[in-house]
């Protein structure tokens, strides 16, 4: 079972905030080369890395949370407050 390319496709959610979280993160990576460029402690960079990490599970959740509501907006007849109570559900499930 994979992705049908025929399928529809709903526009992308990509806010300034989620764009700016994106570069925020991209510094960092930066940052974390300029530590190895400079011989910093392992744990230095393991730290920074796993900061990334979490940034980037952070922006992946916000992108698709946003994509999923605006799929579900889009195709069914709910209102914003179910489709979040009904994402809130599954979140606290997992």
């Amino acid at each position: 079972m994979g992705y049908n390319h025929n399928e529809r496709r709903f526009d992308m959610y990509c806010d300034v905030n989620l764009k700016n979280r994106i570069k925020r993160t991209k510094g960092q990576m930066q940052g974390v080369l300029d530590m190895m460029d400079q011989n910093h402690a392992c744990m230095d960079i393991v730290i920074q890395l796993k900061a990334i990490r979490s940034s980037i599970d952070k922006a992946i959740g916000i992108l698709t949370t946003e994509n999923l509501k605006q799929a579900i907006f889009d195709t069914n007849n709910l209102s914003s407050k179910q489709v979040e109570d009904a994402i809130n559900i599954i979140i606290k499930g997992i």
